[in-house]
């Protein structure tokens, strides 16, 4: 069994919520703020809604997307927004600039919805992040499928989620370590594929084991 060159180190990842002071009564408001507000508020809206419901698998995908068809009743608009999809963007600035765009074309069709009140306001938050190593490290594709099966859905979120964030931009810790590390590309390109929309978090791992298990020896 391929032994990697460094071993991949699991990180528990503990995530504190703070408000901005932002806030939007109307997608008029809400246009003003996607424009002015900080990354880490995108982010909090957008990634780590996803470990915060990371038990749904139906439903908007965004906090942005639920806002506007629960507070403002626009299902059109919401549709358009929930459709943005985290892991084709590179940076948060481009989700930022998309969510913008898609806001500003509703707006023109429709131009009333913008001073429109929402039902009850949406409260711009940022998320902070604090990772640690945990015990768990992984040389060989069984040490890692050993491991993944005990860290903490936390742990998931943080290397397959957040981590597209990080350099190399667009790709998981995991499927950058298989690649990287074992010179497992095909592999690390089927986890890279999982959908985090339709899994939970469970689901994700149990899709990685799964995937991983394949290429483990007889």
């Amino acid at each position: 069994m391929k032994v990697a060159n460094s071993p991949f180190q699991f990180c528990a990842a503990s995530s504190l919520t703070r408000m901005t002071g932002l806030q939007a009564n109307s997608l008029g408001e809400l246009l003003e703020n996607l424009r002015s507000c900080s990354d880490d508020s995108i982010f909090n809206h957008t990634f780590q809604s996803l470990e915060e419901h990371h038990f749904l698998t139906e439903g908007f995908s965004n906090d942005f997307a639920q806002w506007v068809l629960a507070a403002c009743n626009e299902p059109r608009l919401a549709e358009r927004l929930a459709a943005k999809d985290i892991r084709q963007y590179a940076s948060i600035s481009m989700l930022r600039t998309d969510f913008v765009r898609t806001v500003e074309e509703q707006l023109a069709q429709a131009p009333e919805s913008a001073r429109r009140t929402a039902l009850q306001p949406f409260y711009f938050c940022e998320t902070v992040t604090v990772a640690v190593p945990t015990s768990w490290k992984a040389s060989t594709l069984q040490e890692f499928c050993e491991a993944l099966r005990h860290v903490s859905i936390h742990t998931v979120h943080y290397h397959f989620v957040t981590a597209r964030l990080r350099e190399p931009l667009t790709v998981n810790d995991f499927s950058d370590w298989f690649e990287r590390g074992l010179g497992l590309k095909d592999l690390g390109e089927r986890i890279d594929g999982i959908d985090i929309y339709t899994n939970t978090l469970e689901g994700v791992r149990e899709r990685i084991l799964e995937e991983a298990s394949a290429w483990l020896p007889a």
